[in-house]
């Protein structure tokens, strides 16, 4: 066989070169088809973990006083565990709302907000929340939670100021919920523990952007109310400082606290 002439030695050359630039070419593609695979597990991943979290703290216990210790064999429900389908302890009679619709003001950190509460759509939370501000209940309470990511809600009213608190007393049923889980900003609502549509108490929130809040087995959260006026003032104002520990869920890094409550 003759001997290679430097033209076919260089094109062999020339060959296998191109040959190893197109391995290696393949290989960068797969390697980075992979890896973009991978990040859009994670972060999908993320966001359910997120949304999950937020929505388990959400309908996990705000508005649930803890158990109160009782000496007799068998005890009472407390307000955290009520017996199924009914209320716990001293409830204010839902004829207090008088079937109508109540003005106030909730004066967060000095700043008045203006609200209106109706009494015909949820008379028996109304008729709670109206008991509670009459009674100065609510004077100097934190605003203990503040969501920012997806849910837009600041939280108040529990007098522990760690979401377990309430007044003493828990009730249902679940009044006012929108039937597609959309809670429009301005919208005041009572918070409660999930699954449990008798679990409500003092704690309630206020939304500052539009949010959907999916429903749970008990239904959804019980709208008393909305907000007339201040909310880019007082409430947008708040959420825009975040949470305390950088999170989306969490303390506002703003402590903010109630003034005063008033209706009538």
């Amino acid at each position: 066989m003759a001997p290679n002439t430097k033209q076919e030695r260089e094109a062999r050359g020339r060959a296998r070169a191109y040959q190893a630039r197109k391995a290696v070419n393949e290989h960068q593609v797969k390697r980075r088809v992979r890896d973009n695979i991978v990040a859009g597990s994670v972060l999908v991943v993320a966001l359910v973990v997120l949304v999950g979290a937020q929505l388990f703290y959400f309908g996990g216990g705000p508005g649930t006083p803890e158990p109160s210790a009782s000496g007799s064999a068998t005890p009472e429900p407390t307000a955290a565990t009520p017996a199924a389908g009914a209320n716990s302890g001293a409830v204010p009679d839902s004829a207090l709302a008088e079937g109508r619709t109540w003005t106030g003001t909730l004066t967060l950190n000095g700043i008045p907000l203006g609200v209106e509460l109706d009494g015909a759509a949820a008379p028996q939370a109304v008729s709670s929340t109206i008991s509670l501000a009459q009674s100065g209940f609510y004077d100097n309470l934190s605003c203990h939670r503040l969501t920012t990511g997806g849910f837009s809600v600041l939280q108040c009213g529990d007098p522990d100021g760690d979401g377990t608190g309430g007044p003493g007393y828990s009730y249902g049923p679940i009044e006012n919920a929108p039937a597609d889980n959309v809670y429009p900003a301005g919208t005041l609502a009572m918070a409660r523990a999930g699954g449990d549509g008798y679990s409500t108490g003092s704690q309630f929130f206020l939304v500052y952007a539009d949010t959907t809040i999916p429903a749970d087995d008990a239904g959804g959260y019980t709208v008393i109310g909305s907000v007339t006026s201040g909310l880019d003032q007082v409430v947008n104002q708040i959420a825009a400082g975040g949470v305390a520990d950088g999170s989306a869920d969490g303390a506002p890094l703003i402590p903010t606290t109630i003034s005063s409550f008033s209706v009538q």
